[in-house]
C-alpha cells in the first residue's frame, strides 16, 4: 500500500517524472524491490530538509534501515551529483540559457586563505 503524500518535502507528480528516470535502475535477480521508489525519495528529502536522524523518520516512511541504504548506496554511485547536474541543465535549458554556467564566484568567507599563503597571493 502506497503512502498518502503530506510533507512539504514531498516531491509533486511533475517532480517525480523528472527524476525517475535519472536514478540507477534496480539490479537485476535477486528480490524485488519491497518499496517504491518514490517513497524512499521522499524519506531522503524528508531527513534532508528537517535535518532529523534517519531513526527519526516518520513510521509511513519505508523503514529508516531501507532508507538510508539507499542513500547511501546512491551516494557511492553518484547518484545526487548526476541528478543534481541534469535538473540544474534543464531549468537553465527553460530559461534560454545555457545548459552549463560559464562562472563561478567564491567569496573570501567561503575560502579561507592558510596562514601560510602570503597576502599577495590571496584574492583576485
Amino acid at each position: 500500500m502506497s503512502r498518502v503524500s503530506c510533507y512539504p518535502s514531498d516531491l509533486t507528480d511533475a517532480e517525480w517524472e523528472l527524476v525517475e528516470p535519472l536514478l540507477p535502475p534496480p539490479g537485476e535477480g535477486g528480490r524485488p524491490e519491497k518499496h517504491p521508489r518514490r517513497e524512499v525519495v521522499d524519506a531522503i528529502l524528508y531527513v534532508v530538509r528537517t535535518g532529523c536522524s534517519w531513526r527519526q523518520l516518520p513510521a509511513d516512511f519505508p523503514p529508516w534501515q531501507t532508507v538510508y541504504w539507499y542513500f547511501a548506496r546512491w551516494e557511492e554511485q553518484r547518484v545526487t551529483l548526476r541528478l543534481l547536474d541534469a535538473l540544474r541543465e534543464q531549468v537553465r535549458l527553460a530559461d534560454g540559457r545555457d545548459a552549463e554556467p560559464s562562472a563561478g564566484i567564491i567569496d573570501s568567507q567561503s575560502v579561507k586563505g592558510a596562514d601560510t599563503v602570503g597576502c599577495a597571493s590571496r584574492g583576485l
